[in-house]
């Protein structure tokens, strides 16, 4: 995932969302993560044997999938499940990520290894997929992940979403719910958990309110900025359809609940979407299903071993069943 704006190892922190979602509430709750994050080092999660990190795999070659009315070919890797009594993983990356990064790899090898099916693909403009990347649209993405969804997806589901991924994931969610034709309504109950990593909810928003001025009239005037990256790959351009279409697809407009767990894990160091925009969306989510792990030194992408290890961690405990 791109970004939005302009030492030692310490265990992750553990909050979890209350029913009644107040400013005092949260006052609680910022006020608990400045300690973790000013506290003296703890000794924080090591990756263990168990995770499957480390081990080598070689991706086989992707397949394809049409969508849209313009048939665009969207690569996916599709690892299949060898048990039949456990739910399927969905791997959905961030903006200019793809399905061969380390986190959704990790997660993939992790999956093999405990007999899950596990899907991933490259939204259109990205990885293996085709398009252009300055074509691209929330929509347009949205529409990818509900085809993959769909159609290469079977039983029961835990969506993992990564910045833009873990958007799309509740976009994908609110969508299956309030669909009212019974065959696709029936779609959303394949969704038993998500697990957001640093979500990047109304992107679009976000992007445009940390814009300076000058990009803004540069996408009005001409449709498009080239926006420089903090990741050493180039600049990337945001166009003005991106921005507009974004505005279709809000969380922020409106409550709703989700229903089924929704796990979260933030670094308190994230420079890119910020740890306070988690919090706002706690207070978006009704229902007392929302838990967050922030983890006070951790950044935006979160792909370090010991990140990977709290990730995959969570996922086990829904897979599994176990308290959480």
């Amino acid at each position: 995932m791109k970004d939005f704006g302009t030492g030692c190892v310490r265990a992750p922190l553990f909050l979890r969302a209350q029913p009644c979602w107040t400013p005092g509430r949260r006052a609680s709750i910022e006020a608990e993560a400045t300690r973790a994050k000013d506290a003296p080092g703890r000794a924080g999660p090591r990756p263990s044997p168990a995770t499957g990190i480390g081990c080598i795999v070689t991706d086989p070659k992707p397949q394809h999938l049409g969508v849209g009315a313009d048939g665009r070919r969207i690569a996916y890797l599709l690892e299949p499940a060898t048990r039949r009594d456990a739910h399927g993983l969905v791997w959905l990356c961030g903006l200019k990520s793809e399905m061969i990064s380390t986190k959704a790899t990790a997660l993939a090898d992790w999956a093999r290894a405990r007999g899950l099916a596990c899907l991933r693909f490259d939204y259109s403009g990205h990885g293996q997929s085709q398009g252009r990347f300055e074509d691209g649209t929330v929509s347009r993405w949205l529409e990818e992940a509900e085809a993959a969804f769909h159609r290469l997806t079977r039983g029961p589901q835990v969506l993992i979403g990564s910045s833009m991924g873990g958007y799309i994931a509740l976009l994908l969610l609110r969508k299956l719910l309030a669909e009212t034709r019974p065959s696709t309504a029936a779609q959303a109950a394949r969704i038993k958990a998500l697990v957001l990593i640093a979500p990047a909810w109304d992107m679009t928003e976000l992007m445009w309110q940390r814009l300076p001025p000058s990009a803004r009239t540069q996408i009005e005037e001409t449709g498009i900025f080239l926006r420089p990256s903090r990741y050493g790959d180039g600049p990337y351009p945001i166009s003005h359809a991106l921005i507009e279409d974004g505005k279709r697809h809000l969380i922020g407009s409106a409550i709703f609940d989700p229903g089924r767990p929704v796990h979260i894990i933030h670094g308190l160091q994230d420079p890119d979407v910020p740890w306070e925009h988690t919090l706002d969306l706690v207070a978006h989510l009704s229902g007392d299903w929302t838990r967050i792990e922030a983890v006070p030194d951790g950044e935006h992408r979160l792909s370090r071993p010991q990140d990977i290890s709290l990730l995959l961690d969570m996922i086990g405990r829904l897979v599994d069943g176990a308290p959480t």
